[in-house]
């Protein structure tokens, strides 16, 4: 009964990762359509926002100004790429101390820049970097993951949803916060990831810890421990989106970069359980929590009520746009 319980939910009751099919099959679509066609619904879609109540259009705008943080005059890299050229060539460019891939990477990532750059005319420039962005950039570009920093401080690194078919997991779980076992979980990749590295070597041999280098296990098996471990690697914990709508709690240093799940705004011990960067109370943290459990269960409330934000999928939509509306008119580029 248990193995078929667990089959249902691996395979049908949304205890999995994204399954790729459909995306791919949803990006093809998109480029079946004329780009003129969304060129002339641009308008249309931005429109909505001046018909929302003022409780919604601040919170909007507050999460546009978040994630595009351009001040006004900003200026247009030399290497920048045109909208017909978003395709995935092969090919490097160093700027300054920075190495630019100028490739929309992956699949994803040249769909989930595309989705929203279509709307824009073709002759608008932009510069997007794909994958893990850690460091400050000397132009604007659109990103998947910076550097958390000071929110009145303006940022070149302009957050789109960018491989959000990896990142972006939600799943529905079974078993309550108080049925799962007291155990700390890890799983993922330490290889030339020195944080993740210097953690596994600390914890591996704890009785309380279930640490291994590998990230193969189903997501489901995950479920069954307490506390599971979001560690960043070269940028955010992949991990973490779907950690926090388990019924487990992610524990973790304070993040040092985020993406567009806003991992800057999340509240330690409110949110996610927080140790030292160093990891050296990690036990004494876990043990505080399984003395208090309403207070571990109120985190994962607080966790669960953070991506319902995420959920709208029109709003979503009308906030892509919105940055994206707001880099070209930063950056002297108007519709």
């Amino acid at each position: 009964m248990h193995q078929l319980k667990r089959l249902y939910y691996i395979y049908f009751g949304g205890t999995h990762k994204n399954q790729h099919f459909p995306y791919m099959l949803h990006g093809l679509l998109m480029l079946l359509m004329p780009n003129a066609l969304y060129r002339y619904l641009l308008r249309k879609k931005l429109n909505v926002f001046n018909s929302l109540p003022d409780e919604e259009k601040k919170y909007i705008q507050d999460r546009v100004d978040y994630y595009c943080r351009l001040e006004e005059g900003a200026k247009v890299s030399d290497i920048n790429e045109h909208l017909p050229r978003i395709e995935r060539p092969s090919k490097s460019t160093v700027v300054k101390d920075y190495t630019f891939k100028n490739k929309v990477g992956n699949t994803s990532y040249f769909f989930d820049t595309y989705e929203y750059m279509r709307y824009f005319p073709k002759h608008f420039r932009f510069l997007t970097i794909p994958g893990d962005v850690f460091y400050h950039l000397p132009s604007p570009a659109i990103v998947k993951s910076r550097p958390i920093t000071d929110s009145n401080t303006p940022s070149n690194e302009v957050l789109l949803n960018l491989d959000k078919v990896r990142h972006f997991t939600w799943i529905n779980d079974p078993f309550k916060w108080e049925d799962k076992e007291c155990r700390i979980l890890f799983r993922g990749e330490i290889a030339n990831k020195p944080r993740r590295q210097q953690f596994f070597d600390m914890w591996q041999n704890h009785p309380l810890c279930d640490l291994s280098d590998t990230s193969s296990m189903q997501l489901y098996d995950h479920l069954y421990s307490r506390y599971v471990m979001s560690l960043e690697g070269n940028d955010v914990a992949s991990n973490l989106k779907w950690v926090m709508s388990s019924n487990s709690v992610a524990v973790m240093p304070r993040p040092t970069c985020e993406t567009w799940y806003m991992e800057g705004k999340l509240i330690p011990n409110y949110h996610y359980i927080e140790i030292a960067s160093d990891y050296h109370d990690l036990i004494d943290r876990i043990n505080y929590y399984e003395a208090h459990p309403d207070e571990a269960k109120a985190i994962v409330q607080h966790a669960h009520e953070w991506i319902v934000q995420f959920r709208n999928k029109q709003r979503e939509n009308l906030i892509s746009l919105m940055v994206l509306e707001k880099y070209f008119r930063c950056t002297g580029q108007t519709l």
